[in-house]
């Protein structure tokens, strides 16, 4: 009997969560503001927010080539992703505008339905942190922290809430260290910069100005774990300096969010599955595992494979790769290990 109620409970937990397996918001976009003329209705606004909503999320989530391939989808299509909206309206001091704020819940499973008829991966960053250090070079003098207008202006422009970019301080070691590199900056080892933070993401960004203002931009980057170089030219034309030098801070952190982004795609048309035991006991049962799972985005079902009073064999259908699932796990107080050639996962 006692097997029986066991059996039963299991099939509840998991026919209960099936249909919407994580409550994650990575689909969700939140602070949508518009305004609202006397003229339009609220219908046509919640259109607005939709559109401006979507655009936003494949902005967040997708590489810029894949952008492109959305660029004809017809609102129509766009509308049928969507799961939920919600209004709220702002308070406008100076009482002129009405404005609304809008926060938009897009469909999981349409959205990944959407991407891989169309062929496209997508990024879920979990470390938004990058410690870059940008370098001027002008006229064979080389300006670190004085003088450099990027380093004094780096986080004035193009403001988004998808890469924290961090500066160091200016002191002494970082300097020096420079300097014993700088007839060949190139070489210079990206870890011995941020000598605190050596796992995390890093990047030097060196940027040459020749006679006629154009830059050179050369970005190299350790993002987990791995070696990333790119190069970027950029001509000066008609735009006055400062407008330019704007111009070359927007440019190298689009291609710097791009490539995290890269480093952090997930690939619909190719799932993964992970055999692991859960332990019964006081502290580690399945409705607690099941509801800290249930957040992670990453994570498409669980199986239940085998189980009596004492484990449950489970299997994980999960997309990306298997480290990152582990560090979601980890920020769940999820442990997963592997021993004896057994996974074994608890909760913590």
């Amino acid at each position: 009997m006692k097997l029986y109620k066991q059996i039963l409970f299991i099939l509840v937990v998991f026919f209960k969560t099936e249909t919407l397996f994580s409550e994650n918001n990575l689909f969700s976009v939140n602070n949508i503001e518009l305004e609202k003329k006397d003229k339009i209705t609220n219908n046509r606004l919640a259109d607005q927010a939709i559109k401006k909503g979507f655009n936003q999320l494949i902005a967040r989530i997708l590489l810029k080539e894949d952008i492109e391939k959305l660029s004809n989808l017809k609102f129509s299509s766009i509308k049928q992703l969507v799961t939920y909206y919600q209004i709220t309206n702002i308070s406008n001091e100076d009482k002129k505008r009405e404005l609304v704020n809008f926060s938009v819940t897009f469909d999981k499973n349409k959205i990944h339905n959407l991407f891989y008829k169309k062929g496209i991966t997508y990024s879920e960053i979990l470390d938004r942190e990058l410690y870059i250090l940008p370098i001027l070079i002008q006229n064979n003098e080389i300006y670190i922290f004085n003088n450099n207008f990027f380093y004094e202006n780096w986080n004035k422009f193009y403001k988004n809430d998808l890469i924290e970019f961090i500066l160091p301080l200016e002191n002494i070691e970082i300097i020096e260290n420079i300097n014993n590199y700088r007839a060949n900056l190139i070489n210079l080892n990206v870890s011995s910069l941020f000598q605190e933070y050596t796992k995390k993401n890093l990047t030097l960004v060196l940027i040459k100005n020749d006679k006629l203002g154009n830059a050179k931009i050369y970005i190299k980057s350790i993002i987990q774990d791995k070696n990333i170089s790119k190069n970027l030219d950029l001509k000066k034309k008609d735009l006055s300096t400062d407008k330019f030098n704007e111009l070359v801070i927007i440019e190298t952190k689009k291609e710097m969010i791009n490539l995290i982004k890269a480093k952090n795609v997930i690939d619909i048309r190719t799932p993964f599955f992970l055999n692991v035991k859960l332990n019964l006991d006081k502290t580690n049962n399945l409705v607690k595992l099941n509801s800290r799972i249930k957040k992670i985005d990453s994570i498409e079902k669980l199986y239940v494979q085998e189980f009596n009073k004492d484990y449950i064999n489970l299997r994980i259908k999960y997309l990306g790769n298997l480290q990152k699932i582990i560090n979601q796990l980890k920020k769940e107080n999820i442990d997963l290990k592997l021993i004896n050639d057994q996974w074994v996962i608890k909760t913590l």
